[in-house]
């Protein structure tokens, strides 16, 4: 019976779906990898020219005077493009026909890009203005830290942008009268940190009659008296402009900033977690997929934390009896928060004492990592104490990338603000997250790297960034340092931090603890001082599932380090594993199991 022509269709492309595919060509894999290579580059810049304040942290000076657009329109456009980007990727690209590199970066493309594309939805869950982030603050530390000032066309360039401060925070108060329109606004206790770094940001001359000057008058001043090609009567016409748009402008748009500030404060309310936005649960457990790059849901990193916060307890215990303490776990933290030997004073002096000691221990990092590392940074590195206008809100310490052209080194930022919260006996742990061989570390030499997408050396997922700064602090204590005790107890102390956070993140966004339950947790269950207990529950709730990424990265490297290390045996070199999983930059953590495993095959041979 002869058979009707749609089965024989049928049966015809069953077959040639069966019949393998013919393998690529060494040159066709090339030419493959040529056109896509050259399409992640060219969407970099489109990219890249959609935003002046990352063209200036890049190095360069199209648009220098210049803010981002973050109007609605704008990041409706940016959103449509990254869709039209994506589709063209999957339309014009071979997959099967990429070498290993271009594969990974095909990956890491299509997950950015269906994460965004997910996460439309949610573009509206976040606070615009919190203690933590924001243009506000981040606006004037753009100016002081990335604003070169080369030449006049740089100069006024900066007070152009000076006079754009105006409409930039403009746009800023309209995304948060967005927000609250639809029922998305930080808890109560925001208002009053933003507010007083609003009023830091407009304090001194020439703003009031105080004989101090303000961070950007001083900036300015600074940057425009350096000036090699300008004569004196250029120079003061440049700060007589300056100084006009800094009373003209900048203070007006933050008085409007702060009068915002106050009415929103007396409509919130002071429900901490996620849970309470708009379908917030489902959002929560976006946020959380995002920063650890893992599908766990919120109750088994709590379950974790539990777990890991139980096992750091016991390594302290341990140290206690070391140092011959008489008392429990408790008596033994209060000790720590309490003894004046383990603190510098708040004071000028004190504050110079710990910047130069954070030095000697980096350079004792940087004399050994021969040991440890293949590739090491190009890029300086200094040592910086946090600016008046950020430090109510700034964390303890934190790092800033360095410029890929050489032009700024990257930063440890210290928050001086209160000696307390940066205890003695975690300056060693400190330094190896924020410096060597931490973030600076893998960050520089992310952007040092050749033969990838600009895409991959300036991007980034938390949980590999910060899971490897965290790695970075355990480390070292295998190989020697970290000999004395209390410093060793500040190890335990930072990873403590990290595994608590796994608890409280989850407690306070996924079962509804309020901002006192944490509080309480950080009381009974680490020693960190009042002001780091205030700064840190703060951080957790503005922002919802980053916390969660540090002690998820770091558990996975080192997973990943002892599988390698058990498999191969004398084959195992450390370098060449630091290498691996620095060389291919910030990638999210299923990837580098992969790579990891194909390195293990590699060297079984």
């Amino acid at each position: 019976m002869q058979k009707h022509p749609r089965i024989l269709m049928a049966c015809l492309a069953a077959a040639l779906a069966a019949w393998p595919a013919r393998a690529a060509t060494t040159a066709e894999i090339a030419a493959e990898t040529t056109k896509a290579n050259a399409f992640f580059e060219r969407v970099f810049d489109e990219n890249v020219a959609r935003s002046p304040m990352f063209m200036t942290q890049l190095g360069m000076k199209t648009d220098h005077d210049k803010w981002d657009d973050i109007s609605e329109a704008r990041a409706l456009e940016n959103f449509e493009l990254g869709v039209r980007q994506f589709a063209e990727l999957k339309r014009t690209i071979d997959y099967d026909r990429l070498d290993d590199q271009a594969k990974v970066s095909y990956r890491m493309f299509v997950r950015d890009a269906e994460r965004a594309i997910e996460g439309w939805r949610w573009r509206h869950h976040d606070y615009p203005l919190n203690q933590m982030s924001g243009l506000h603050s981040e606006a004037p530390a753009f100016l002081i830290n990335f604003h070169r000032v080369d030449n006049v066309a740089d100069a006024r360039a900066y007070v152009a942008r000076l006079r754009g401060l105006g409409p930039l925070l403009g746009q800023l108060a309209d995304g948060v009268e967005l927000r609250a329109a639809k029922g998305l606004m930080p808890p109560k206790f925001v208002f009053a940190l933003v507010s007083d770094s609003c009023r830091e940001v407009i304090t001194g001359a020439p703003f009031d009659t105080s004989a101090k000057k303000s961070a950007l008058l001083e900036d300015i001043e600074g940057k425009v008296g350096a000036l090699t090609d300008a004569d004196a009567a250029t120079k003061a016409q440049l700060l007589a402009d300056a100084t006009a748009a800094l009373t003209g402008t900048v203070q007006p748009a933050y008085e409007k900033l702060l009068a915002l500030l106050h009415a929103h404060e007396q409509r919130t309310t002071t429900d901490d977690g996620a849970w309470k936005l708009p379908d917030g649960l489902e959002f929560y457990a976006y946020a959380v997929r995002g920063s650890t790059t893992t599908g766990l849901a919120p109750e088994e990193i709590h379950q974790l934390g539990l777990r890991e916060v139980a096992r750091i307890h016991s390594g302290m215990e341990g140290i206690m009896k070391t140092v011959g303490f008489q008392g429990d776990l408790q008596a033994f933290f209060q000790h720590i928060r309490t003894d004046d030997k383990f603190y510098y004073p708040t004071t000028p002096e004190g504050k110079a004492a710990y910047l130069k000691r954070a030095n000697e221990i980096i350079d004792t990092m940087r004399a050994r990592l021969d040991e440890f590392f293949i590739t090491k940074p190009k890029a300086p590195l200094v040592v910086k104490p946090v600016e008046p206008f950020r430090e109510q809100g700034a964390a303890g310490a934190f790092y800033e990338q360095p410029a890929p052209d050489g032009s700024r080194p990257g930063a440890y930022y210290v928050n001086t603000i209160d000696m307390r919260g940066l205890p003695i006996f975690e300056m060693e742990t400190l330094a190896h997250h924020e410096a060597i061989p931490g973030h600076h570390m893998q960050i520089a030499i992310a952007q040092e790297l050749t033969g990838i997408p600009r895409f991959r050396k300036f991007g980034g997922n938390t949980a590999y960034v910060e899971g490897w700064a965290l790695y970075a602090e355990y480390f070292p204590k295998e190989f020697g340092f970290y000999t004395d005790p209390y410093q060793d107890f500040g190890r335990l102390y930072d990873e403590l931090l990290r595994a608590v956070r796994l608890v409280v993140d989850t407690g306070l966004h996924a079962k509804k603890w309020t901002r006192a339950q944490v509080m309480d947790y950080f009381r009974k269950n680490t020693p960190n001082p009042e002001r780091d207990i205030f700064t840190e529950t703060n951080r957790y709730i503005v922002w919802p599932g980053q916390a969660t990424a540090y002690k998820i990265g770091q558990l996975k490297i080192l997973e990943l380090r002892e599988r390698a290390k058990q498999e191969l045996g004398a084959k195992f070199d450390l370098r060449e594993y630091h290498d691996l999983v620095l060389k291919d930059g910030a990638v999210p953590m299923d990837i580098l199991e992969e790579n990891v495993r194909a390195w293990i095959a590699r060297k079984q041979g």
